[in-house]
C-alpha cells in the first residue's frame, strides 16, 4: 500500500479541475462504490492508492479525490468553507489545525 503524499489540513490544488481545497480525511485506497467510481471518475484513477476527501474553496461542496490528481497549493490563502470550524479549529503558517487528534 502506498503512502499518502497529503495529509489532514493540507491545502491542496486539483490538476484537471483547476480548484483549491483542504484535505478533511483520507483513505488508503479507494473506499467508494463501483458506481460512483464507474459514474464519476472519469479518468479512471487507481483505486489502489490514496484517496482524499476535500472541502472546496468557495464552495459549498465536498469532492473525493484520487492522489494522482492532486498536487501542493503554493499560495498561503485560506480556504472558504461553510464545514471547515467542523474540521478545523486553527489556520497556521498555511495549513489547518484539525479538530481532532489522532491516537
Amino acid at each position: 500500500m502506498k503512502r499518502a503524499k497529503f495529509c489532514i489540513g493540507q491545502i491542496i490544488h486539483h490538476r484537471l479541475f483547476d480548484y483549491r481545497g483542504v484535505i478533511f480525511d483520507v483513505d488508503p485506497v479507494f473506499c467508494g462504490t463501483d458506481e460512483w467510481y464507474n459514474a464519476v471518475a472519469k479518468s479512471r484513477p487507481p483505486k489502489d492508492q490514496p484517496w482524499y476527501h476535500v472541502l472546496v474553496d468557495d464552495a459549498h461542496k465536498e469532492t473525493y479525490v484520487a492522489e494522482q490528481n492532486l498536487e501542493n497549493d503554493t499560495s498561503l490563502s485560506p480556504i472558504k468553507h461553510p464545514l471547515l470550524s467542523q474540521y478545523f479549529h486553527d489556520y497556521i503558517d498555511g495549513r489547518y489545525a484539525s479538530n481532532h487528534i489522532d491516537n
